[in-house]
């Protein structure tokens, strides 16, 4: 089955790449746009910048000590989305390893001399997920080959010794081998690199050894800690190596650190990572806005972990994150034009970034850039869009779940489903039924979602509720709470269910003990995160402050709203501008525009179109607030005796959903408004 994460038990077994096939709408086209230019933009910027050059036997080598991972990542993309490109690249790759299966283009010479630093391990595990990801889609072939020598030379190496990597990765690889070739050594590798961390297994560094997870064995550790990427990728190895050797209590562990990690260590977006020093978790309830790292990686990595959870548990809070952070980290990561890229996502932008066309050497900055010294971002987003339609469906043996929502096919054995929906941006969701089977079909109620409906039965019946709410004559309807809402029968072609999620914006409010919150009011709709964005700070967004007495308000949002700023298309050969990437009808970027000022579309009007016109899409929603612009600041002493009330101007403020923002040009930017009143 193409898939990337295929364990041997679990409450939930994932249904693959060959099973969900997304159409036009906001996944698909991402996906297709990932396809089409992300992918050939990661490869000509590291033609261009030597890395692929490097398994070439170029001189002075270049790029970081683990750019040959970002090889490895871009060819496990290559594998999922079929690309072309992947045999030429996969050819130079194995013409540079060496005859005992050993590949690094950094280290040859001087092995395994830095585990802190040196990232051999971490960068196998890429290239073992790329093979994995061949594997699967494609079947035995010189990549797979490479793979399975470099495997085997770590287990040769590794296996009696106490040494594991700084960055934790080959675990979950050399566990997903496993699965896929049945090599049992594979298995008894990555378990021994699990219980080593920890003892501990490397030296003391500055940042404390927490930063490696190396601070205290995998089965005592109480939240998820240190380096975000490293503690998400250890996390979700932990997880393949507990489903895989029936270890409950390994498996319990890693359940109760994501629990605390999620409660006290997650920004509303779902990203994690506080700290831009050692791009750690901070404390618990240390979530500052504008100094929030919630690097693009630890968010994929996030979205990984839960959906591991997810597969041995059946829990639907595990979606519910990946569904918060799939649409609030990876989708604002890629710009519209899949041709630059987030590296950090904080929630506030205090001052309009320098517009950059060439590689940016820092990892932070308020426009996304074309490319970075340190470009892990844009090859794990290529991979991970790659393999997204992988994440959405699953089944047991009663029945498919659907987790989520995006316009497509499913097929699971005879049962083939079409879903149609107009999400994020409106709640109807419509599954019908293409060729019968039966057993169960359960669709996700997100927790946001009070007062989600659902209805069932022939196609007859739900055509009048097609563009109404009224669904009380249907065979059978009902209220959902949060979770899985099941329909249970024999499903005939035509048939149909329907789900109405509501859709109306609301206040969010943080945790009284984050203290850099406190006082302050964010927007939701659904679930997407809103933000203000000011393009050149007009107007001034410290000023701002939020009249929660006055509901938020839809509105449809500007559609040129989605054209690329100049500025983001960064090509290897330094243009500054490029042709806009066509966009499937009803897509996001399409989607036509209502009558200014009109009312929100009714959420199930994504529902109305003809099968043959194929499903509808709402227009980008935009909302309105009221908002008190105060006057603007002065040089005098910012403290005093009395507290500092809002005091101006009564106005309205449209706010963008958060993974749009960034697109018009630099701009000023918050997610969390102080509260007026």
């Amino acid at each position: 089955m193409a898939n990337p994460v295929l364990p041997s038990s679990g409450v939930l077994s994932p249904l693959g790449l060959d099973a969900v096939r997304p159409a036009p709408g906001f996944w698909g086209d991402r996906i297709t746009l990932n396809r089409d230019v992300t992918i050939a933009h990661c490869q000509e910027w590291m033609e261009r910048e030597g890395w692929i050059g490097n398994f070439r036997g170029r001189l002075p080598r270049k790029g970081r000590e683990f750019s040959d991972s970002e090889i490895y990542k871009l060819l496990e993309g290559m594998a999922w989305a079929d690309h072309p490109a992947l045999p030429e690249l996969a050819e130079t790759v194995a013409r540079a390893q060496e005859g005992d299966g050993y590949l690094n283009t950094r280290w040859s010479g001087s092995r395994y001399t830095d585990f802190e630093w040196g990232h051999e391990l971490y960068c196998y595990g890429h290239l073992i997920q790329a093979g994995v990801a061949r594997l699967r889609m494609h079947g035995e072939d010189r990549l797979t080959e490479v793979v399975r020598r470099a495997a085997d030379h770590i287990c040769r190496r590794f296996m009696d010794t106490s040494e594991t990597c700084g960055h934790p990765e080959v675990e979950m690889a050399l566990v997903e081998l496993y699965r896929a070739t049945g090599t049992e050594r594979y298995l008894e590798m990555a378990r021994r690199f699990v219980e080593r961390r920890g003892l501990p297994a490397l030296a003391e560094i500055p940042f404390g050894r927490a930063y490696f997870q190396d601070d205290v064995p995998v089965r005592r550790a109480q939240s998820l800690r240190g380096h975000a990427v490293r503690a998400l990728y250890l996390a979700s190895g932990v997880v393949d190596v507990a489903v895989e050797t029936g270890d409950e209590e390994l498996l319990k562990a890693v359940e109760a650190q994501w629990e605390r990690a999620v409660a006290r260590r997650t920004h509303l977006t779902g990203g994690m990572g506080s700290r831009h020093t050692d791009e750690s978790f901070g404390e618990d309830y240390e979530l500052p806005p504008d100094r929030a790292y919630s690097e693009t990686c630890a968010g994929i990595a996030s979205i990984m972990l839960a959906h591991r959870l997810l597969l041995a548990t059946g829990d639907a809070r595990y979606a519910d994150v990946a569904e918060r952070t799939l649409y609030n980290v990876l989708a604002t990561a890629v710009a519209l034009d899949g041709r630059s890229f987030f590296y950090a996502n904080p929630l506030r932008v205090r001052v309009p970034a320098v517009p950059l066309n060439g590689v940016n050497h820092a990892a932070e900055g308020g426009l996304r850039s074309p490319w970075f010294d340190v470009s892990c971002c844009p090859n794990n987003i290529a991979r991970t869009l790659a393999s997204l339609p992988a994440y959405m469906a699953t089944s047991d043996a009663g029945g498919v779940q659907i987790h989520h929502f995006t316009p497509g096919e499913i097929t699971h054995g005879p049962l083939a489903l079409r879903v149609e929906t107009g999400y994020p941006w409106s709640g109807g969701v419509r599954v019908r039924v293409l060729s019968g089977g039966s057993g169960r079909i359960s669709l996700r109620v997100p927790a946001w979602a009070k007062g989600a409906t659902l209805a069932y039965g022939p196609a007859g019946d739900t055509e009048s509720a097609a563009s109404g709410s009224d669904i009380s004559h249907m065979s059978g309807s009902r209220e959902v709470e949060a979770g899985y809402a099941v329909v249970a029968g024999d499903w005939q072609p035509g048939d149909e269910i329907r789900l109405d999620l509501p859709m109306a914006p609301r206040w969010t409010f943080p945790d009284r003990r984050v203290d850099a919150l406190r006082g302050s009011v964010a927007v939701e709709r659904g679930p997407l995160v809103y933000c203000a964005e000011s393009v050149a700070d007009e107007p001034p967004l410290a000023d701002v402050a939020a009249r929660i007495s006055s509901a938020p308000i839809d509105r449809p949002a500007d559609p040129l709203a989605d054209q690329p700023a100049d500025h983001q298309a960064g090509s290897p050969e330094g243009a500054s501008a490029a042709a806009p990437v066509p966009r499937a009808a009803g897509s996001e970027a399409g989607a036509p525009d209502p009558v200014a000022g009109a009312p929100a579309t009714d959420p199930a009007a994504d529902l109305a179109a003809s099968p043959a016109a194929g499903p509808a899409v709402d227009p980008v929603v935009e909302i309105e607030v009221a908002v008190v612009l105060g006057a603007p600041a002065t040089d005098d002493w910012p403290y005093g005796p009395t507290p500092d009330a809002p005091d101006g101007t009564d106005t309205v403020l449209r706010l963008v959903p958060y993974h749009r923002w960034g697109n018009r040009g630099p701009a000023t930017m918050r997610v969390w408004l102080p509260v007026a009143d």
